[in-house]
């Protein structure tokens, strides 16, 4: 799949939770190329003396008639607060689309059941994941949780493509616990999972999933500095060797895994 470096316009800059999150909507004068779910780009952090690298961040939504692309980013440091700064009309650099994709099912599976588990700021991926099944005539539905109430972010964009269902730790909305503790895990059966998340939280899902005997997709988040496999810091164990999950992920299959 071709790649790009281009700049992008910050079209609006939305921020959440006392700026502890930040939406950015981006747009490109040309038409935004083929993009898949579960791809992520590059960012350029620019004035960041403490920034010398790339950030990963991965596409939350590709709004195809406005030609914007979406980034969904928690701020937890130097470089994620400068991108939580940007005004609208500046321009931030992208290398794009990296990755692979989750896989979307076959025609023949348009009846089956498909569930989209995030955890925190890991369910960026799913937005887009969830608009391209429907786009497919699927019918997703999410399972999103949180610390508390707060961290469930989008929940009107989410409700756009599918049914929602909620757990925070502190129970202060949905279910109280974490996803895997939610009743519907024990109440629907699913044909395929996709997850994206911490890792325990991604762990946790896929013992569940093979437990069921469901087919179950994770994206993982191990850190990344090049985006091209060359520096080798996401390297992943799996049942075939070290990967780099930046050229061949994020997306797995939980039988490529060690886990």
């Amino acid at each position: 799949m071709k790649k790009y470096i281009a700049d992008w316009t910050v079209k609006e800059n939305v921020l959440f939770n006392s700026n502890e999150y930040c939406l950015l909507k981006l747009g490109l004068e040309e038409k935004i190329p083929e993009i898949l779910p579960g791809q992520f780009v590059q960012v350029l952090i620019e004035d960041s003396s403490s920034t010398f690298l790339r950030r990963p961040v991965s596409v939350h939504f590709v709004d195809k008639e406005k030609n914007e692309l979406w980034l969904l980013v928690q701020v937890i440091g130097n470089g994620t607060r400068k991108l939580s700064e940007l005004k609208k009309g500046s321009h931030l650099n992208l290398i794009y689309p990296l990755g692979n994709s989750f896989t979307l099912p076959e025609k023949s599976d348009k009846h089956g059941k498909f569930l989209l588990v995030g955890g925190g700021v890991g369910m960026a991926p799913l937005l887009y994941l969830g608009a391209c099944l429907q786009e497919h005539d699927y019918k997703p539905e999410f399972l999103l949780g949180a610390k508390m109430k707060k961290d469930i972010l989008q929940i009107n964009e989410f409700g756009k493509y599918g049914k929602i269902y909620i757990t925070t730790e502190d129970g202060s909305t949905g279910e109280k616990g974490y996803v895997t503790n939610h009743s519907v895990l024990q109440s629907v059966d699913f044909d395929l999972i996709y997850t994206c998340g911490p890792q325990p939280m991604m762990a946790a899902v896929a013992l569940y999933a093979r437990e069921k005997g469901i087919a179950c997709e994770v994206s993982l988040e191990n850190t990344m500095a090049c985006g091209i496999g060359a520096c080798l810091c996401c390297v992943e164990k799996t049942v075939r060797g070290n990967i780099c999950v930046c050229t061949e992920g994020p997306v797995m299959n939980i039988n490529q895994l060690t886990w």
